[in-house]
């Protein structure tokens, strides 16, 4: 009785492990890894490598779609913004000298379409009444007069220089090379100083790491015809700020923009500074 009974458990242990056989090949645990194809790399004729991963679900990046990036120099945090010819234009424009936020990104942007807007940047420096203290053009109307002026202050540190452009061309010169050389009144246009790289190599005033520290912000042209923008988010000398330009970004050109007021907006992270600016440089979608 008891042998009988013994031969139906094992028949019945069977017949229950086979059910669970089914069921698994039927269904796999979450989790199991996918196989993939690695593809880069490989030439015409190589076997292609097989590895065992993990796919995780995608999730969206904070800040996705905007042309800047946070990284750090050297320990000091920057946020670097590209604008690209062929996707921006760009333009100079003012901030509002009087009513609410005046003096402000915000004060101008106020009621404009944001969606059109890659980012917004102080770009120059300026005098009491927000007004640029250097060649200044906003849509080929020429505000001020190429300044090749003596003074005190970082503008007067020659070369001081330009930056400017029209029709998705861009350039940066020294005041006296542009002098020179351009004779067509750009779509816009900004002086500013001290140039930070001059044809590859550093301003010869500026030391690599000198003791004067400061918020400050430039651009730089690289030679594919992208215009960098660089803002510090931390106090940094000027030699860091333009040996940043040259040997992380292989910036040919560079100029500072302003110190302590430097200022964006991104609106696609929420970024918007409010320090008093002037001269404006806005970078739109096209």
């Amino acid at each position: 009785m008891n042998v009988l009974r013994g031969l139906s458990d094992v028949r019945i242990a069977l017949i229950f492990g086979a059910a669970l056989a089914l069921t698994a090949c039927e269904q796999q645990p979450a989790g199991e890894p996918v196989v993939r194809a690695e593809l880069g790399g490989a030439q015409s004729g190589e076997q292609l490598a097989v590895t065992d991963e993990i796919v995780p679900e995608e999730t969206p990046t904070p800040g996705a779609g905007s042309p800047c990036r946070s990284l750090s120099f050297e320990g000091v945090p920057l946020t670097h913004c590209i604008a690209d010819p062929e996707t921006h234009r760009i333009s100079a424009a003012l901030a509002p000298s009087s009513g609410a936020n005046f003096g402000t990104i915000e004060g101008w942007a106020a009621g404009r379409n944001e969606s059109a807007i890659a980012f917004v940047t102080n770009g120059g420096m300026y005098g009491d009444d927000l007004k640029a203290i250097g060649y200044f053009v906003r849509d080929s109307d020429r505000l001020v007069e190429l300044n090749r002026g003596v003074g005190n202050g970082n503008f007067f540190l020659k070369p001081n220089g330009v930056f400017f452009g029209s029709n998705g061309r861009w350039r940066i010169l020294d005041t006296e090379t542009f002098l020179r050389t351009v004779g067509d009144r750009p779509q816009f246009g900004t002086q500013s100083g001290p140039m930070l790289v001059i044809n590859g190599d550093l301003h010869p005033d500026i030391q690599d790491d000198g003791p004067s520290k400061a918020l400050r912000n430039g651009v730089g042209m690289t030679a594919d015809g992208k215009a960098h923008f660089v803002i510090s988010d931390a106090p940094l000398s000027f030699g860091k700020l333009a040996r940043f330009f040259r040997d992380e970004l292989d910036v040919r050109d560079a100029l500072f923009l302003d110190g302590n007021i430097s200022s964006l907006w991104d609106p696609a992270t929420g970024r918007m500074d409010g320090r008093r600016v002037g001269p404006l440089l806005v970078v739109e979608t096209k």
